[in-house]
């Protein structure tokens, strides 16, 4: 039998450095079922990671598994170029549920993928190579969307034929606005964007792309509205206003199916991936079809919106909209803070704890003060996975923790994994 430390190993003689797994000991995946997943040697542990919020209905879900095998049994792959039954019902379904007027639809294999699509037809219905984003935003790891990043430890390159300017946005608890309410942040924030505007583009910017809840950025969550008042200025002035739901989308902020929606707006584009299919590539972007019509040349995917993926996507959508989940994650969400929301006020080393739903974070720093502590956040990291439980980590100082279980958790199974993370946080402090 193979073990974790030869499969890590291999892994470390054949990929490259910055691909780094998890842990000081990493482990394997072998299988999974539900909200659990055992390694290659049998270990047991509850997954409230997903893969990075992509197994999002729970693994081996037995609709998916279905859908996926029957397809599987038919033909996998066609491309865009061809009529595919699959491909066309999910963007008909996506197009229903996106809330966005007269939509389009076009599949692409990865978030990154998704948005650097938005930005070529944001600057192209707009003529303009300027685009605004968020502080302590993260978009992709391609060249695109390392463009319109915002976090120092995921940027790898700063080189970019954009013109991109950054504005304040969501992380209140580090924002020279954090001793402010929620309503005078939120006009701060205004401010700051009319004064960008008016001090360091052209006047003629593209779109402001932004995560509703920024999600490598440590699930810093904005003021319900907080885009909203954004909107008004944006539209002002013809400028788009992308909405990356990458890691918000389907249901698993709770209160909505999308991000957006606790803003009062509706975006001109949205973009979503990661759970989407349940651990099948697949991603996309939704726009009005005047925008998404704008691109004179031919333009076609070769993977994205293909029969095996798309036919995830239906079963998963399907899924979360019969066993209504959007409203078990808000009921799990709400048992989540209940239990964890008086030991994060009362452990000096976790700043807060924050999100909706099921997309949760705890931030760890030094005792009395605000200074970021990585080092507690890897201790704590490593002590829920001894007790069998595997949780995320991000943040801009990498001192995040990231709480997202599956969208059917039970509310055993949360009790179950709470007591694990609780006793967790009692151990390292």
């Amino acid at each position: 039998m193979t073990t974790n430390a030869e499969l890590a190993e291999r892994y470390r003689a054949v990929l490259p450095d910055y691909t780094k797994p998890f842990y000081e000991a990493p482990i394997s995946i072998d299988r999974g079922e539900g909200s659990w997943v055992w390694d290659l040697e049998d270990n047991k542990y509850m997954d409230w990671f997903g893969g990075i919020l992509t197994t999002m209905v729970g693994h081996a879900q037995p609709d998916v598994v279905a859908a996926v095998q029957a397809q599987a049994a038919k033909v996998m792959h066609t491309s865009s170029l061809y009529l595919s039954e699959p491909m066309i019902e999910l963007a008909e379904e996506v197009a229903a549920v996106s809330g966005i007027p007269d939509a389009r639809v076009f599949f692409t294999t990865s978030g990154s993928e998704a948005n650097d699509m938005a930005i070529l037809l944001a600057t192209a219905y707009r003529k303009s190579n300027e685009i605004l984003a968020m502080r302590n935003s993260y978009h992709g790891r391609s060249f695109t969307a390392q463009a319109i990043t915002s976090h120092r430890s995921w940027s790898t390159t700063s080189v970019s034929g954009l013109s991109v300017n950054f504005v304040h946005g969501p992380y209140k608890l580090r924002s020279p606005f954090s001793e402010l309410d929620d309503d005078a942040f939120t006009q701060a924030c205004v401010n700051d964007l009319v004064q960008v505007l008016d001090m360091m583009t052209a006047g003629d910017v593209a779109c402001l792309i932004a995560e509703p809840i920024q999600g490598v950025g440590g699930f810093a969550t904005p003021p319900d509205g907080f885009f909203g008042a954004m909107h008004k200025v944006l539209s002002e002035q013809g400028i788009l206003f992308v909405s990356d739901e990458v890691q918000t989308g389907w249901g698993r902020t709770g209160e909505h199916f999308w991000g957006y929606q606790a803003h009062g707006i509706v975006p001109d584009m949205l973009t979503f991936a990661k759970g989407v299919g349940n651990g099948i590539t697949l991603a996309g972007i939704v726009a009005r079809a005047d925008v998404m019509n704008c691109l004179d040349g031919i333009s076609f995917t070769t993977f994205g919106g293909n029969p095996l993926s798309t036919a995830a996507g239906l079963a998963t959508l399907k899924y979360v909209q019969d066993a209504d989940l959007q409203a078990n994650a808000a009921a799990r969400g709400a048992q989540l803070v209940e239990r964890l929301g008086p030991i994060a006020d009362s452990t000096p080393w976790i700043a807060e704890l924050r999100g909706k739903g099921l997309m949760h974070a705890i931030e760890t720093v030094h005792p009395g003060s605000n200074e970021p502590d990585p080092s507690m956040a890897l201790k704590l990291l490593e002590a829920t996975k001894e007790r069998g439980l595997l949780i995320g980590k991000g943040g801009l100082y990498n001192n995040v923790l990231r709480l997202t279980p599956m969208l059917n958790i039970t509310e055993d199974e949360m009790a179950h994994g709470l007591d694990q993370l609780v006793d967790a946080i009692e151990s390292v402090a």
